[in-house]
């Protein structure tokens, strides 16, 4: 479950001190009140012994004050004990949820294609046009054989079918991950969470992938992961950060069922725990993902900062701000949540609009951001930020990638 510090108990009231001048008081009304006790009480010879009048009179009354003083200290150094023993727990408990709110992952490899990557181009070029804001969104035929839509597709032979595309671009990043993965133990377990939005039958899908699977040459045994998206990410900050296994992400858009506005994407990531994987070198860190709690600008705004500090991190370190998957109607609160943090980006038209550029690419919305994000830092790119979404009605999440400090490389 997220980490919220803003879920963490307040400091314990403090009791308030033995007053000075309400304890002379007392002392002053109980000796008046001895002296007139003695007078009013005492029979006719008391006055002769005056001795025993103001031992009566007087020191009656300061046994009395001294028994209630010292159960007034004493109730205040208990109730000062309960306070310190609070708030030593209370801190404990804070500087836990710190550092499990700071755990972070390495990003070992990353495979990603998109509409702007041509079978006989290199990464890079990609890259310069995600980054560019360069725009691949235009009104051309489905592969549904619907009318003309506006989107983007990924590029395909003249021949090539539908599930022919599928199986080659499944296969290719397979390919890709595989590459990293063989410098790997054939023993270390893989952790996968794989995201399709398709319109293709689950039978297809199970056909195709065991199929790439195969092909692509990767030795080691997987296990799925419970979850989708950043919150499958989430969680197991949470629950397998010390796991030898390494976590696989890949996510498709390929032939959506509503292909208006939207991207056909493919995005591969190889995520290793920083505790336990010291094979391969980092390209970057994914820090801990934050989510609004409700879709509004204040929440939008505690999900910033709290992405921010959980690096930590001075928003005017941030190189790079990207967009992806959130609804139009979000864009303003984008705006104002730039406006109050010191991101240096002075509006949503300076952040990297991939629904802009490419469209929404629905699950593989936050894989595609943290892929060209990572790409970035691959190329010398300082820290990024990301605000993604999916879906039109789901909270938005806040991410930060981080470069491996020269000394870690």
């Amino acid at each position: 479950m997220p980490v919220r510090l803003d879920k963490v108990p307040p400091l314990a009231l403090r009791p308030a001190r033995p007053g000075f001048l309400r304890w002379l008081g007392l002392l002053v009304l109980c000796l008046f009140l001895g002296v007139v006790g003695g007078v009013v009480l005492g029979d006719e010879t008391l006055p002769h012994w005056p001795v025993d009048f103001w031992g009566l009179a007087v020191g009656i009354p300061i046994f009395g004050w001294c028994a209630l003083g010292f159960f007034r200290v004493a109730l205040y150094i208990g109730q000062q004990g309960v306070a310190d023993g609070w708030d030593e727990a209370r801190e404990e408990d804070l500087i836990r949820k710190i550092r499990q709110g700071r755990r972070s992952q390495q990003v070992l490899s990353v495979s990603l294609y998109t509409a702007f990557r041509y079978p006989e181009d290199q990464p890079d070029a990609q890259l310069n046009k995600l980054s560019g804001g360069t725009e691949t969104l235009k009104s051309q035929p489905t592969r549904l054989d619907e009318a003309p839509l506006r989107h983007s597709r990924l590029h395909s032979g003249a021949d090539e079918s539908s599930s022919d595309l599928l199986m080659r671009v499944l296969t290719q990043v397979l390919t890709d991950l595989a590459q990293t993965l063989a410098q790997v133990p054939d023993d270390r377990p893989l952790a996968l969470l794989l995201e399709v939005d398709s319109s293709f039958s689950e039978d297809l899908l199970c056909r195709m992938w065991q199929q790439a699977w195969a092909e692509s040459g990767i030795r080691q045994s997987t296990v799925p992961v419970e979850g989708c998206g950043l919150a499958a990410v989430d969680r197991w900050l949470d629950q397998h950060i010390r796991d030898q296994a390494m976590l696989m992400v890949v996510a498709l858009q390929l032939a959506p069922q509503q292909p208006e506005d939207t991207a056909e994407v493919a995005v591969g990531l190889l995520l290793g725990n920083r505790l336990t994987q010291s094979t391969l070198a980092p390209i970057a860190y994914l820090h801990r993902p934050e989510q609004e709690r409700q879709p509004t600008d204040a929440d939008l705004l505690y999900a910033t900062r709290q992405a921010l500090d959980w690096v930590p991190l001075e928003g005017q370190a941030v190189e790079q701000v990207w967009q992806v998957g959130i609804a139009a109607q979000r864009t303003a609160a984008m705006a104002s949540v730039l406006l109050e943090t010191p991101i240096p980006v002075e509006s949503a038209q300076g952040v990297r609009n991939l629904d802009a550029s490419i469209g929404n690419p629905g699950k593989a919305a936050p894989w595609l951001a943290i892929a060209a994000a990572t790409q970035t830092i691959e190329r010398g790119g300082g820290p990024q930020f990301i605000f993604s979404g999916g879906d039109d009605a789901a909270a938005l999440w806040c991410t930060v990638l981080m470069p491996v400090p020269p000394l870690s490389k």
